[in-house]
């Protein structure tokens, strides 16, 4: 004999456990604040979030293609501090090079909350052609209405909603927004095969029909870069090939590079960069 009311009660038990995971996603997706808050932050520039490590010293080089040519790609964290939106930062130094050619130099600042999650707090990257020095939209956390947004939430699950990167009214129009595609995904690199990573996509209003991919390893970062959309005319494609950790030689050249790097910003961002405190 059939017996409706146990089926019910059966369909309500698994509709109860359904709701109980997300509504415990969605608590969890809670503890990222949207709002950028300096009391939230007791050591900002320490970053050991697992799926964004920044340990000063960490050099990471990725190789590939774009639609201008052959990519190489230098990110080095620096052991340099910087205050900017009454939080301490953490430096990152990167340059891009396209066919040989460096083509943005950046400083980057990253500070970690209570939380484990990592802010975007700001960034001054210098543009050039035929190697001749051409802008640097330049944005910083509480100046000319630029805000922070996290680059890494604490927990990152998929169904969590979208988040904001950071926002920089024009001429910046910085507006990138990012949300978890994948998890749990094998991806290999020259350098080795990852496990259990994880995939976000990274998107802007100014940019429609165009996101990039990221793939991220629990204790290493970012370790390969995709592109998507129809209208993508960038189409870089780069994956991780080297990691390395500086001794104190290299890591003090790196320290001299970004200082002289910041100097030029000092001179070139007046607006922006030159309302900041020096990184030390």
């Amino acid at each position: 004999m059939s017996d409706p009311a146990g089926r019910r009660s059966v369909l309500g038990v698994a509709m109860l456990a359904a709701f109980v995971v997300v509504c415990a996603a969605a608590q969890a997706d809670a503890r990222a604040p949207a709002v950028f808050d300096p009391h939230d932050f007791t050591h900002g520039a320490t970053v050991d979030n697992t799926w964004l490590p920044l340990t000063p010293g960490m050099k990471l080089v990725y190789t590939g293609s774009s639609s201008d040519g052959k990519k190489r790609l230098v990110f080095i964290v620096t052991d340099l501090v910087k205050v900017v939106g009454g939080v301490r930062n953490a430096v990152v130094w990167d340059r891009d090079y396209t066919d040989g050619e460096l083509v943005e130099a950046e400083l980057a600042f990253f500070a970690q909350d209570d939380s484990r999650n990592v802010w975007h707090t700001g960034e001054y990257p210098e543009e050039y052609e035929n190697g001749k020095f051409v802008g640097a939209p330049t944005w910083i956390v509480g100046i000319k209405g630029a805000r922070a947004g996290i680059e890494m939430k604490a927990q990152p699950r998929l169904g969590t909603p979208t988040y904001a990167q950071g926002f920089a009214p024009a001429p910046v129009n910085w507006t990138d927004k990012a949300t978890v595609t994948k998890t749990g995904e094998k991806i290999c690199t020259s350098l080795r095969c990852f496990g259990n990573v994880l995939v976000t996509r990274e998107f802007n209003s100014e940019e429609p029909q165009t996101y990039q991919l990221k793939y991220y390893a629990r204790g290493v970062g970012n370790i390969r870069v995709g592109w998507g959309g129809s209208k993508n005319t960038d189409r870089e494609a780069v994956s991780l090939v080297a990691l390395e950790h500086l001794d104190h030689a290299g890591l003090a050249a790196a320290r001299r590079a970004a200082l002289k790097l910041e100097r030029h910003a000092y001179a070139t961002s007046k607006e922006v960069y030159a309302r900041t405190s020096p990184a030390r």
